[in-house]
């Protein structure tokens, strides 16, 4: 098999998308999922410009040469926008293999270790009774864990409020489903670490007592704490027995988790922006983490995802795949089929995508009692109806940014 086509195609139905569709010279295509949220058309050009010739005649078989090649042959490595670029050529090809077999891609990668894989959704509030109802909503819809984030008191507009799209954004659009605001510059919203350190205990008191002690409950610090707040936070919400804490600092300073794993027994959950294996390899090694937050599309595809959490498997540490509706169907589908395949699975993240993205994106997976499953389907088991993509032309977003009560710029 031979690669003879290679297309980039960009759709925004009720988001940016960015995929990658290989054509093979016998008529296989494969998908591969590009998006690189707010920075879209960086990858689009990389692709384009650097990565599409070099695909034409080359051999659709070769999975692992052709990362190696993209990977290496460009000198400049890593980042992000070089990985998700290098990410959508290694999802096609997995596509391509798996229809080549007559194969769903779970079974190429060793067969199904589990009959589902347990998701969580994002619950949120800005007030407790709206936090109430967002979590019986997400149990109504099949969830058994959940995320919980919060409004603070003083501050307007902080991640992950679904609320607050009717405030700073599209009141159409769930807010902590598409971050990214349409428009020409991105939404400032402020922060207070204090006020938050101060609020958030209570909030997982009031949810335990409300809920009760089994159902399993997450939050995401989103990288805006310092290493000693992180460690105060992990222990004040010890009591209410989190099944993690995500990115409680900036994941720049690894050196960091060593000073809040000394100070808490929370379950700690990192890398949703990291790039390659090397920017797990000491947190992995040093046991500094209990779930590696790696995405398929940030982290250039299935093959170097695999090899990372085979790496992790050897700590007892566990998967916890980002999956926001920032990542396309495409993407989707390859985290559940790399996540069915190994041993260490421990939770993927799963936001359901609009009615359009659903319309131009038609998925073989299925969402059944709070498990996902990536279906039977040879290949990754997502078709792209190209004409319904066509009437989604790009539209240019950004995700927010923080600024603190005295006009700093702080992490998001």
């Amino acid at each position: 098999m031979f690669i003879d086509k290679a297309e980039v195609i960009v759709t925004s139905p009720d988001r940016n998308f960015v995929t990658l569709k290989l054509t093979t010279d016998d008529g296989l295509t494969g998908l591969g999922d590009a998006t690189l949220n707010g920075r879209e058309l960086a990858v689009v050009a990389y692709l384009t410009e650097h990565v599409v010739p070099l695909l034409i005649g080359a051999d659709a078989s070769k999975i692992e040469d052709t990362w190696q090649f993209l990977y290496r042959s460009a000198y400049w490595r890593r980042g992000p926008v070089t990985m998700a670029a290098i990410a959508s050529v290694d999802m096609a090809l997995w596509d391509i293999k798996g229809k080549a077999a007559g194969m769903p891609v779970y079974q190429l990668l060793g067969g199904a270790s589990r009959n589902g894989l347990m998701a969580y959704g994002h619950a949120s509030g800005k007030e407790l009774p709206e936090l109430f109802d967002s979590i019986r909503a997400h149990q109504e819809q099949g969830y058994k864990a959940i995320r919980v984030q919060t409004g603070v008191p003083t501050l307007k507009a902080i991640y992950g409020i679904a609320a607050q799209g009717a405030d700073v954004g599209d009141a159409s659009v769930r807010y902590d489903h598409e971050p990214a605001r349409r428009g020409a510059k991105p939404v400032e919203e402020d922060w207070d670490t204090r006020a938050y350190l101060n609020h958030l205990p209570g909030v997982f008191e009031a949810v335990r007592n409300e809920f009760g002690p089994d159902i399993p409950l997450l939050h995401d610090g989103h990288h805006r704490m310092t290493p000693i707040q992180a460690a105060r936070l992990g222990k004040d919400l010890e009591p209410y027995d989190l099944f993690w804490l995500e990115d409680c600092t900036p994941a720049e300073n690894q050196e960091a988790l060593r000073l809040v794993r000394q100070h808490t027994t929370t379950p700690l959950a990192i890398g949703e922006i990291f790039n390659t294996v090397w920017d797990f390899k000491d947190i992995i090694r040093d046991q500094l983490i209990d779930y590696v937050r790696g995405a398929v599309t940030h982290m250039g595809g299935i093959s170097p995802l695999k090899k990372t959490l085979e790496y992790a498997a050897m700590y007892q540490i566990k998967s916890g795949m980002h999956g926001p509706t920032d990542i396309s169907p495409v993407g989707m589908a390859a985290a559940m089929h790399l996540g069915l395949a190994i041993h260490n699975f421990g939770i993927q993240e799963y936001m359901r995508h609009g009615a359009k993205t659903d319309q131009v994106f038609q998925q073989s997976f299925t969402w059944q009692d709070g498990y996902l499953h990536p279906g039977d389907k040879p290949g990754l088991g997502v078709d792209l109806d190209v004409d319904e993509a066509g009437k989604y032309p790009y539209a240019q977003a950004y995700l927010p940014y923080n600024r603190l009560l005295d006009g700093t710029v702080h992490d998001w």
